[in-house]
Parts: C-alpha cells; sequence; structure tokens
C-alpha cells in the first residue's frame, strides 16, 4: 500500500510517497521511508507523530494513502517573538 511521510525544519520540507507492506505500523513506515537516515537527530522516542495531524502512536496500524506526520518541538517562545496584528501593512 502507499503512504505518505512527512518531516520539515526551517527552510526544508520533505514529503515522500513510499510502498509499505500490508499490516505495517506506522514505526515501519517511517523506518522504510529512509527519512531517519536524511535526518538523524529525529528522536522518536521523544517527538510526536500523527497521521493527518492526529497524533497517533509508532505501533498504530496504517491504512492506504494515510500521511505519517513527524513533529518538531516549538523552538520560539511565544512571549518573546514579537506580535504581528493583521492590521499592519
Amino acid at each position: 500500500m502507499q503512504i505518505g511521510v512527512a518531516y520539515s525544519e526551517p527552510g526544508q520540507q520533505i514529503w515522500l510517497n513510499i510502498e509499505v507492506p500490508d499490516e505495517s505500523t506506522v514505526a515501519q513506515g517511517i523506518e522504510r521511508s529512509g527519512i531517519l537516515k536524511q535526518f538523524p537527530h529525529i528522536d522518536l522516542g521523544a517527538q510526536k507523530v500523527g497521521v493527518f495531524g492526529r497524533l497517533v502512536k509508532l505501533d498504530a496500524m496504517l491504512k492506504p494513502g494515510d500521511r505519517v506526520e513527524i513533529y518538531r518541538g516549538i523552538i520560539a517562545d511565544p512571549e518573546t517573538v514579537p506580535r504581528r496584528d493583521m492590521d499592519e501593512d
């Protein structure tokens, strides 16, 4: 079955469409994608993952067409970042 695996960092986004065996888990899909070799600093023990924006566990079963997303922590403190008002131009 075909799934997608997505990961994003500042200045770099990747979305891979890959083929995985039926009854694969999220962890197996991520491993098969090769994304962990491309981004060795990804720590699946610490980072959250989801499918179509919903948090899932690494042992969740995949369905055809799923988009697996690897999330990274927010690195900007909202209280220290200047606010941008919508009416500024």
